[in-house]
């Protein structure tokens, strides 16, 4: 057997191996394993760990991309990586609420009694939604009718997910838009302001000014960045007492983590006005915490002031990819003046992993990160396909980046913090700080 067909064959058997493995999973959940056409979630969709499923996931949609980039024509590949508009099919969905339409028609609706309802013409609403269903998002039960299954629910209105998927639709697509643009001009090429991210460089033509937050406060938008947190399963938490959530929301993180660890004590630092929501999320959603003041809420500038001292753990979760190297830092040196001898300092974000296998190997054995087998790229190629999305979409929305492990290393050196740990949880990482 040529070398190159080996390679082949082992891809196969990665596909075929890593197969069983999600097979299992669902059926360790839930008794049985989902369909393309199933109408209701399964009970692993909403669990809090998906860590294994994930993972099995990763090498899937690893193997099978590159098994497929392999055997295609260069040109069919090339044509198939540019001529995707699925994005504005879904933003239709979005807009006219199909979904949520849907709904109430569980064995399908013909395309045009719902061209009626969202008033947009019959076949070009047809070919929208074909595009769709054969995305595996809506059922085509029958010649033009159509009906909701398992991934169209994630566009329901009250689904936390369409949040996210409608930040890309909608302010991720306006920037995508004119990316290279802000590559030429030369007030942008070399900035890494905020106000200068693409989204803001085209929102510039339109008369709107500042940053991307900035922005979304004036539109008074609260777009949802979704996810499921499996840090709580994955991590030790039983073993802390005290957790401190910077930047913390609304307490997406904090909130389940009161459910599940009420020995806990947690303080939510956060800028007065998202405070205020927090505070009515918290009183309608865990009040028990609330009462038994194992809650709190406290006002926190992280570029000028410092958190709460003397803590167990500090968490963050989606901040410091917000924003470039400079004001990083200030975070971090802020966050490290607070630091006990004991604390530790969890960043949970998107690590931008190494398609060099020699540097992957190498990380893998002093830091522990997670190496992909071959022939298999070292960094599971599409199946981390979305860290490297991610990493497009902080610098489109904000100018920021998702980092390399060496990048956040660097970062934390400069702040007095020593890495401790890799938590990989196949997807985002958390990594795991103490004070230097």
């Amino acid at each position: 057997m040529s070398t190159n067909k080996a390679k082949l064959e082992a891809l196969l058997k990665l596909v075929n191996s890593a197969a069983q493995e999600a097979i299992t999973e669902y059926e360790k959940a839930g008794g049985d394993v989902p369909s393309i056409d199933s109408t209701e979630p399964h009970p692993l969709d909403n669990a809090t760990d998906q860590v294994a499923l994930k993972s099995a996931v990763r090498t899937l949609e690893g193997a099978c991309a590159q098994l497929c980039t392999t055997l295609a024509p260069p040109s069919h590949t090339a044509i198939n990586l540019v001529q995707v508009y699925d994005y504005a099919c879904v933003r239709v969905a979005l807009r006219e609420n199909i979904t949520n339409v849907l709904v109430d028609y569980p064995k399908g609706i013909h395309v045009s009694e719902l061209s009626k309802i969202v008033k947009i013409e019959e076949k070009k609403l047809a070919r929208l939604m074909r595009l769709l269903a054969t995305r595996g998002c809506y059922n085509e039960v029958d010649t033009d009718r159509f009906a909701n299954n398992r991934l169209s629910l994630t566009l329901h209105s009250e689904n936390p997910v369409r949040h996210m998927v409608s930040l890309h639709v909608e302010a991720g697509a306006k920037g995508a838009a004119v990316l290279y643009e802000t590559l030429k001009d030369s007030n942008t090429a070399n900035s890494d302001n905020p106000d200068h991210a693409p989204v803001m460089y085209a929102n510039n033509k339109e008369g709107i000014t500042g940053t991307f937050f900035d922005w979304m406060r004036q539109e008074v938008r609260k777009h949802c960045c979704h996810a499921h947190l499996t840090v709580h399963s994955e991590f030790p938490f039983e073993k802390y007492s005290t957790v401190v959530d910077v930047g913390g929301g609304i307490g997406a993180f904090s909130l389940p983590l009161a459910k599940t660890h009420k020995h806990i004590k947690i303080t939510i630092h956060d800028l007065p006005e998202a405070l205020v929501q927090s505070r009515a999320v918290w009183e309608r959603d865990c009040p028990e915490a609330v009462q038994e003041n194992r809650i709190e809420f406290s006002e926190l500038n992280f570029f000028t002031q410092v958190p709460v001292k003397g803590k167990d753990i500090y968490y963050l979760r989606n901040i410091i990819h917000d924003w470039p190297d400079h004001e990083s830092a200030l975070i971090l040196r802020n966050l490290r003046q607070a630091l006990g001898p004991h604390s530790r300092v969890l960043i949970h974000d998107y690590v931008v992993r190494e398609l060099c296998r020699k540097q992957a190997e190498v990380e893998a054995a002093s830091l522990g990160t997670v190496v992909a087998p071959e022939p298999l790229l070292p960094n599971f190629g599409v199946g981390n396909m979305r860290m490297y999305q991610q990493d497009l979409t902080m610098w489109i929305l904000h100018n920021a980046k998702e980092r390399t492990l060496q990048n956040s290393l660097e970062l934390a050196t400069t702040a007095g913090l020593k890495l401790e740990k890799v938590w990989d949880l196949a997807e985002a990482c958390v990594l795991e700080f103490s004070a230097a």
